[in-house]
Order: C-alpha cells, then structure tokens, then sequence
C-alpha cells in the first residue's frame, strides 16, 4: 500500500489541484502541505500540527481520514529506534551484582530528591504546560475583545445574554475540541476555525479557532481563541427585520456597494470625519431628520440598527468609517463640490441572506 505522503500526493494531482489552491482553501501554509505529502515532520512545530493538518488535509481531499492517521503512525512505529535491549551484548553474570547494588543506592537517592523537589515546587508549574489529572475546574467570562486561554474538560465559559448569561461546557480536548451549549455540542479540530449558534436562533454567536490540543493526552486541555460576533441577541440591540427591504424594492440607478454580506442584520456604527466645513442631515432608522453644520476637524458618530440616511453639502469633504462585526470599513463616496443623498442600510435577498449595502439615491 502506498504510503499517507503518496496518497496526498497522487489524489491532489487526480483531482488536478496545485498546493497553492489547496493552501488557500484551507488556511494551512503550502510549506505544512509540502511537508506533508514529502512526510517530512521536520517542517512542523510538534507532532500535534502535523497531525491535525494530516486530518484536515484528507478531509478536504475527502479521503478516509482514519486509514490516513493510522498510515502515519505505522510509519512512525518502522521508524523508530530499535529497544537497546533487543540488540546489546550480554554482560557477564559475575558483574551483575556489582553493578545491581551501587545503581540501586543511586536510584532511591535520586528517586528521594526528586520527589522532595515535585512536592516543593509543584505549585510552580506553568498552568499552559500542566498535564495532571486533578486539575481544578475554573470559569471564564467572554467579553468584547478576543478571548484566548487554555482551558480543560470542565471548565465553563460565561457568555453575556441579557441579564443572565449563557454558560458552555468545555465537553472535550481530545483530538478535537468539544463545547457543551444550549444548542448541543460542538467540535472544533485543531488549528480549523468554526462559527457556532449557541442560541438556537440559527444564526452564528461565536467564532472558535483551536490553537492547540493533544490526540493522546486530554489532561493537557485545549488552547483556544474564541470571539464573540456581534454579541448574543438581547432586547435593545436587535434589528428590525421585518423593516428591511427587499433588493427588488430598492430603487436607484447608482450602483449598490455592499459591504457586508451575512445570514443575518445586525446594529453598525457609522463615523463622519469633516475635512472641511459641510453642511450635514442625518436620519437613524426611523428617527427624525436632524441637521448640523460640521467645521473642519470634528466628527459625527452614529450607531444605526436598520440603516441611516445623509444629505451631505460637500460630499468630498466626509471621509466615512463604518464598523461592523468587529471589522472597520473605510467608504470613500461622493466627488468635490457634489451634494448628495446616500443610504447605509440593510437589504435582504430572495434567499434569506443580508447585505449592508452604501446606496446613492436620485
């Protein structure tokens, strides 16, 4: 049977993909992919990326990604040296007394001194590295910003939902990483990212990615990286879907910009930087029109839900930021000298998706 690299090799070639195609679909370096199918494991920073991108790598492939594994660890068993006892001479029985007596003075004088220093500084071991089964359980709060840890089977990551928050599991940290919601289980393999919907509203909360994990020890845990979208859905804070126009029924001839395509609408925030003095209106979802004369230098911020249309004197003189998803924008509209009337809003498709779209009206 031909080997994991020759098979990675042969079925990419069959299916007439070319390492840089694959490295971009699937987010693994081309170097990794190389690596792979030469079966060089010294291009790699542990055993463990090897074998997840293994696995990755014959899923995309659509490979049987078990037979895949266990070629890989056949081949590493042939590899391996020899026990020293297999092939050393035999000594002489008249020296094994010898030798037996002073080694095992040794080794309980070792043995003493060694366990003397564990229970000294066990306190003081590296809480990344820890491989210990009697690891306490800790609880851990996401908030806005990325939250990065390593985390064991146990222990609980806190949510803000409302007033109370959602709590997930951590359910597995072996060969993949499992997290226990309100919506089931779900896994994560090492260095994929995954969106997951903890909410059961069918749409998306979290984005996982797994930076690191064991396929043979679980009490080593998981490192993870986690991110919340836009925040689970909390009264105040939602959009108003049933506001939210059609493409169909969205009339202008200007072309649309999208800047945003997803499975659902969500609140933005929109920043105006006057670079000189413009004379401005405004109006926020179904607020009233308001109207503002800006000098150059200051800069008008807005956080609509469903949309925000602007009138704008001097539409070359507004340089525009809109932040969404936690990612930022920069919108360039309008020519020097040009009123204009521009929507920013959320339009919806046939098939369900959202577009937030930039759209210049008549």
């Amino acid at each position: 049977m031909d080997s994991f690299g020759e098979i990675l090799h042969n079925t990419r070639v069959q299916k007439n993909l070319d390492l840089d195609r694959v490295a971009r679909e699937i987010s693994i370096d081309k170097r990794y992919l190389q690596g792979l199918e030469d079966e060089d494991n010294s291009v790699f920073p542990g055993e463990a990326y090897m074998i997840g991108f293994l696995r990755n790598y014959s899923n995309y492939l659509e490979l049987n990604t078990d037979l895949m594994l266990k070629l890989y660890n056949n081949k590493k068993i042939q590899e391996s040296p020899v026990p020293v006892e297999l092939i050393a001479k035999p000594k002489p029985t008249w020296l094994l007394p010898a030798i037996i007596v002073p080694s095992v003075l040794v080794l309980g004088v070792i043995l003493f001194i060694s366990i003397m220093l564990v229970n000294k500084n066990k306190q003081e071991d590296d809480p990344s590295v820890v491989v210990s089964s009697k690891i306490k359980n800790k609880q851990y709060e996401i908030g806005d910003e990325k939250f990065t840890q390593r985390v064991y089977k146990g222990d609980q990551i806190l949510v803000p939902s409302g007033n109370n928050p959602i709590v997930l599991t951590v359910h597995d940290t072996l060969s993949s990483f499992g997290i226990d919601t309100p919506s089931g289980v779900f896994y994560t393999d090492l260095a994929e990212e995954s969106e997951i919907d903890i909410d059961g509203d069918s749409n998306p909360d979290l984005i996982i990615y797994v930076s690191d994990l064991s396929y043979t020890d679980e009490n080593r845990g998981a490192e993870v990286n986690i991110l919340a979208r836009h925040g689970v859905s909390s009264s105040g804070s939602d959009v108003y879907t049933e506001d939210i126009p059609f493409i169909a029924d969205v009339k202008s001839s200007h072309p649309q910009k999208v800047i945003i395509e997803d499975n659902r609408a969500y609140p933005f925030t929109v920043t105006a930087s006057f670079l000189n003095n413009v004379l401005f209106r405004d109006k926020v979802d179904n607020s009233e029109a308001v109207e503002t004369y800006f000098s150059k230098g200051e800069v008008f911020t807005a956080n609509p839900h469903n949309g925000i249309r602007m009138w704008i004197s001097n539409s070359n003189s507004v340089r525009f930021t809109i932040n969404a998803d936690t990612k930022t924008y920069n919108i360039d509209i309008g020519k020097a000298g040009h009123v204009l009337v521009e929507d920013i809003k959320w339009i919806k498709d046939n098939d369900g998706r959202y577009r937030l779209v930039v759209i210049e009206l008549d």
